[in-house]
């Protein structure tokens, strides 16, 4: 079932994810609907809290990142692969120089900056067996990831911003907060009265 995305300025974006063991209710059923969600608003990577529930839970596929032809032949072959759900994550490590990508995100449609973030990171997290693993992700593998873990941490990409960005996207933010955008997919906002 596909489900409405939750919009920027949802105080739900801004809570830190409990963290959840096998007896989840639904779980399986979830997941699924997580998926479809993502797929249907072509993201590469959804997080819990962006439909609503504060738990760390997040999914990725980066597959659509694999056919640039800026990547490495090895970059672009982790990235075909790297399509998992991360439950209870936790990074571990932060390594190597910061490196600037323009990021996205599907709770604040329209709105792309610059961000930095660190090039590798060591990770542990659960699967959706709650199988435990331990792996280390660099380029865009582990962007994707702290973008990801940013949302289960309460944080969104515009928090990275200088001020004077922050300035510059302010009215962006304050429109899609009251609902007054237009996205290719299901949106909750949190600023429209109900009834109008």
């Amino acid at each position: 079932m596909i489900l409405p995305i939750v919009a920027y300025g949802d105080p739900v974006l801004r809570k830190v994810g409990s963290p959840i063991d096998a007896d989840y209710p639904e779980l399986e059923k979830l997941i699924a609907n997580m998926k479809e969600t993502m797929y249907n608003a072509s993201g590469v990577g959804l997080a819990a809290p962006q439909i609503g529930k504060a738990i760390r839970v997040f999914l990725i596929d980066a597959s659509p990142f694999a056919d640039d032809e800026d990547l490495s032949e090895k970059e672009s072959n982790v990235l075909k692969d790297f399509n998992r759900v991360f439950i209870n994550p936790q990074i571990i490590k932060e390594e190597g120089e910061e490196w600037i990508f323009n990021e996205g995100c599907l709770s604040i449609p329209d709105v792309r900056e610059d961000v930095l973030r660190k090039e590798k990171i060591t990770i542990e997290y659960e699967d959706e067996n709650f199988k435990k693993h331990t792996e280390v992700l660099d380029g865009l593998a582990a962007r994707v990831f702290q973008h990801e873990y940013d949302h289960i941490e309460g944080i969104l990409f515009t928090d990275k911003l200088s001020t004077l960005k922050k300035r510059i996207i302010k009215k962006k933010l304050e429109n899609i907060s009251k609902g007054k955008i237009k996205a290719d997919y299901r949106m909750r906002f949190p600023n429209i009265k109900k009834g109008k």
